[in-house]
């Protein structure tokens, strides 16, 4: 195998292991120190706003008592953090619909 393909491969895995909770976010950013990858990157700032939106939108949810609200902004997480992992398994550049370009913006310094 040569290094190219290597490098895509450690770069797919750093990628998905971002969307695994907030602890495989910060365990990619420790694997995408010494050989920085593109769609790591990528991915891994997408994984970061996919986890803040389920936290933020956990935190709004937790004001209403009614189960109906609470649950379609935990299926609104849902989808997000789906999106983002399909893309990621697939090795592509998909930014999440909408807000995917912020989570690039704000989040820039992030590997």
């Amino acid at each position: 195998m040569n290094q190219a393909q290597n490098t895509s491969k450690n770069g797919k895995t750093t990628a998905i292991v971002a969307y695994i909770t907030i602890i495989g976010f910060i365990i990619a950013i420790f694997m995408n120190m010494d050989d920085k990858d593109k769609l790591a990157s990528f991915h891994i700032r997408q994984a970061f706003g996919a986890h803040i939106i389920f936290y933020l939108l956990g935190a709004v949810a937790s004001m209403f008592s009614d189960l109906f609200i609470p649950s379609a902004f935990y299926l609104v997480s849902v989808i997000i953090w789906i999106y983002g992992l399909v893309a990621a398994v697939q090795g592509e550049f998909k930014m999440i619909p909408y807000i995917g370009v912020y989570f690039q913006k704000w989040f820039k310094s992030i590997t």
